[in-house]
């Protein structure tokens, strides 16, 4: 027998404000349809004042326990992906652990930027793979809104906020592709590549949060390659092919790097879970939201494969093999 991490429980949560691509030609020389063709986003979610990454991660987490059938205390662990934590320290994940009631365990942020849910689930899996864990509510959550350069045409357009969560709880499995659960990780990174997406501030540099910078169309290529190696990587190791994959859940950035990666797997568009028309670039948050918006659209059901992938800034990518 295997030990497997198994995804019970599936939560979100998006703020209240809605802004349309519209809102943005009041104060840019930018249209709906200059966004719309260039990245797929019709809309987004910005956080209100007063709102942190703690508050929409909490949310998404009691959702995800709903979902599951659990109290908080029934968590032995949180892990929090996120790049806009409220505070430099002490970590979003311990917020959340008070926000939700939770009185013991443990809770940790890993920073990947948009990979951050990847590396997440990763380290979720190898906690409750090594009995270190029995469940463990992996959380991406990002309040990205407050990171943006409003003057920059090229990248203020692109980004959301919000939140979503899962629930990994350990089972057995025969050591099968057949099994549920996660069947295997891929983690990547390249700090050569660091230059094409960061924050321009930080505590030890600046002194200030910064502002988030990007060389988009250096960007646009290293992504397509990277995901598409990364999740046949994932793939193999799981012992399957891209003809076994029911659904991928890719990170929501540009509906043009979504496209040419499930092409260059050689899987159509009716095999990949699509938000970013409504979501925007939510960073660590998008993929946790796909899976939620995924499972309520009746697209994810139980026993399909789920192939996630996501780059960001490092750069950082990688990908996770799942079955739901």
């Amino acid at each position: 027998m295997t030990k497997r991490a198994v995804a019970t429980g599936v939560g979100s949560y998006l703020p209240e404000r809605i802004v349309p691509n519209s809102e943005f030609e009041k104060s840019l020389d930018t249209s709906d349809e200059w966004i719309r063709t260039r990245s797929g986003i019709e809309r987004r979610h910005f956080a209100a004042e007063g709102e942190h990454t703690s508050d929409l991660a909490a949310n998404a987490a009691r959702a995800a326990l709903q979902d599951a059938g659990l109290v908080a205390n029934d968590i032995d662990a949180i892990i929090v992906a996120t790049s806009t934590p409220d505070l430099t320290f002490p970590s979003v994940a311990t917020m959340v652990q008070e926000k939700i009631g939770m009185t013991r365990g443990y809770g940790f942020d890993v920073q990947a930027v948009c990979a951050g849910f990847i590396f997440a689930l990763s380290n979720a899996n190898a906690l409750i793979v090594s009995g270190q864990a029995d469940r463990v509510l992996v959380i991406g959550a990002e309040t990205f809104s407050r990171i943006m350069d409003w003057e920059d045409r090229a990248t203020c357009v692109l980004f959301g906020d919000g939140a979503g969560a899962l629930v990994l709880e350990a089972a057995e499995g025969a050591g099968t592709p057949a099994d549920q659960g996660i069947l295997a990780t891929d983690l990547n990174s390249d700090g050569r590549y660091r230059d094409m997406l960061y924050v321009d501030g930080g505590v030890s540099s600046t002194g200030t949060a910064g502002k988030l910078r990007m060389q988009g169309n250096p960007l646009f290529r290293q992504a397509v390659e990277k995901l598409t190696s990364t999740a046949h990587r994932t793939l193999e190791k799981s012992g399957l092919t891209e003809a076994d994959v029911d659904w991928i859940v890719p990170h929501q950035a540009n509906i043009r790097i979504i496209q040419g990666t499930a092409r260059k797997m050689g899987l159509p568009m009716e095999k990949v879970v699509v938000t970013v028309q409504d979501h925007g670039n939510t960073s660590a948050a998008s993929i946790p939201l796909a899976l939620a918006v995924g499972v309520q659209r009746g697209q994810i059901k139980r026993g399909d494969l789920l192939v996630a992938e996501a780059i960001g800034g490092g750069l950082a990518w990688g990908s996770v093999a799942l079955r739901w």
